[in-house]
């Protein structure tokens, strides 16, 4: 007999939006249905953020031991134990996976169905034997990785985010198909433990990223024996004997073609959204390639329909990080259970790349802000003027805000160790619509490299001090003793 749940919301899809959407909602005691057929915690968990983020650790280990002769302490090359990796990377994913369990959504009153979700019309989802007609829906679906159509890749035995992690021996020369985020960050991580890395970017590496600190990052890899070819195009993939594969390139229409040898092949293109057997269509929904159309208010073109996270397009301006899908999952909620209407702010959501070093911006570019404030200016400051970095002697970076004529901050890019921690300020800025002079004013410790963010927001207040004015104020406060 088919069961009819009708709750406030039904949420489809335990990934990272999805569950935070449920969290919240189930917290102002709303009843909510969570809808999810595979893995509880998404791609972030399973095979995205956090297996790629201890694989960093890992690297950064090994690093410091390569390294650490600089600092009078006997340097050696590290020995990596992969298959030892492995246990570490699923040992990190087992102690964060409590928190997206099953059982933990129910514990808060949450239901959970673990089958397939689809739409039977309008407001009804059909999950295995039960029809659910909630108020609202939120579909959180996600994403998967982008395989371009590339003669020859089909037939070889390439990997994904999906698989690169439960690799149990080193790779001895891993191809990397993509010069993004991720494909520079398993580049770096990969040369580190000992691999030889060959990037394949089809256009400028790390190219959605502020071009100067980009470059800084793609300096830092190459300085580490990267081999980063940008602007080439992969013409075909080629199987050989042994498995041996091989990659052909040129750079550009006409160019002589070059063949590169691999022992694996990473794919790193992007992502694409998970909307296959949802009937979307049924629902009135509209999508593309791109995924699922959405307003400024996270709606699809069924008004009761939200659609948050990386299956979303349009509004959410294709920003695909765990943190911009739980900034996602707050709006939902205001909207679908309280009718509070509430809008991206695309400028308030923080792009990192974790490479070392990090690069981390948020706002407007500097192309954009001048277009917006032709009296905007750029306060720089250099990480090896930070004292904290010269002990540590990581001194290769910068900061460097953009500010409009009265101040206020429009943007922000850092190349620094911690770069995602020190674009906090600068984001809270552009949320809040702070200027330079909040935080100059404020108090640094020291020594950090929090200091750099006062330092470059002093950079502001320097032609105060060839002000007539000011030079005036001082004078007659020199007169009065």
């Amino acid at each position: 007999m088919t069961r009819v749940l009708e709750p406030d919301l039904c949420v489809v899809g335990g990934g990272a939006a999805g569950l935070s959407v449920a969290a919240i909602a189930a917290s102002f005691e709303a009843s909510v249905v969570l809808v999810e057929k595979g893995e509880m915690g998404g791609e972030c968990l399973n095979n995205g953020c956090v297996p790629s983020k201890s694989v960093i650790a890992a690297a950064a280990a090994a690093q410091a031991r390569r390294t650490s002769g600089r600092f009078g302490v006997a340097p050696g090359e590290p020995e990596v134990d992969y298959a030892a990796l492995r246990e570490h990377v699923r040992g990190v994913i087992a102690a964060i996976r409590p928190n997206d369990t099953v059982e933990r959504y129910r514990a808060m009153g949450v239901t959970v169905l673990t089958e397939h979700a689809r739409f039977l019309d309008r407001r009804t989802l059909v999950v295995g034997e039960t029809r659910v007609r909630p108020r609202r829906i939120v579909l959180a679906t996600g994403s998967r990785p982008l395989v371009p159509d590339i003669p020859g890749l089909a037939d070889a035995p390439y990997l994904t985010n999906e698989t690169v992690f439960d690799l149990a021996e080193r790779p001895r020369r891993l191809l990397i198909i993509g010069g993004g985020p991720v494909g520079m960050e398993l580049a770096q991580a990969h040369r580190r433990l000992g691999a030889e890395v060959v990037v394949l970017s089809a256009s400028a590496a790390l190219g959605r990223q502020d071009r100067e600190v980009a470059e800084i990052a793609t300096a830092a890899l190459r300085a580490e024996g990267v081999d980063l070819r940008e602007t080439v195009e992969v013409v075909r993939v080629e199987t050989g004997e042994g498995g041996a594969l091989r990659a052909v390139i040129r750079a550009g229409e006409g160019a002589p073609e070059e063949t590169i040898e691999g022992s694996h092949v990473l794919v790193a293109t992007g992502r694409r959204p998970t909307v296959d057997g949802l009937d979307l269509e049924k629902a009135g929904i509209a999508y593309d390639a791109g995924g699922i159309r959405v307003d400024t208010r996270l709606r699809t073109s069924n008004r009761r329909i939200y659609a948050i996270g990386d299956c979303a397009t349009g509004g959410t301006g294709d920003l695909r990080f765990t943190h911009a899908a739980s900034y996602h999952a707050g709006l939902a909620v205001r909207d679908a259970l309280f009718r509070i209407p509430a809008r991206i702010d695309l400028q308030a959501i923080p792009r990192v790349t974790y490479t070392d070093p990090e690069i981390a911006t948020v706002g407007l570019s500097e192309e954009e802000a001048f277009r917006r404030d032709r009296k905007a200016r750029i306060l720089r400051w250099p990480l090896a003027e930070n004292d904290r970095a010269q002990a540590e002697r990581r001194t290769h970076g910068l900061i460097k805000a953009i500010v409009a004529g009265n101040g206020r901050v429009l943007g922000c890019a850092i190349a620094a160790p911690h770069a995602g921690e020190l674009i906090a300020p600068w984001t809270l800025a552009v949320a809040k619509g702070l200027k330079a002079q909040d935080l100059a004013g404020t108090v640094m410790a020291y020594p950090t490299y929090s200091e750099l963010t006062k330092r470059a927001a002093v950079e502001h207040l320097r032609p105060l001090s060839r002000n007539a004015l000011v030079r005036a104020w001082l004078r007659v406060a020199r007169s009065l003793g």
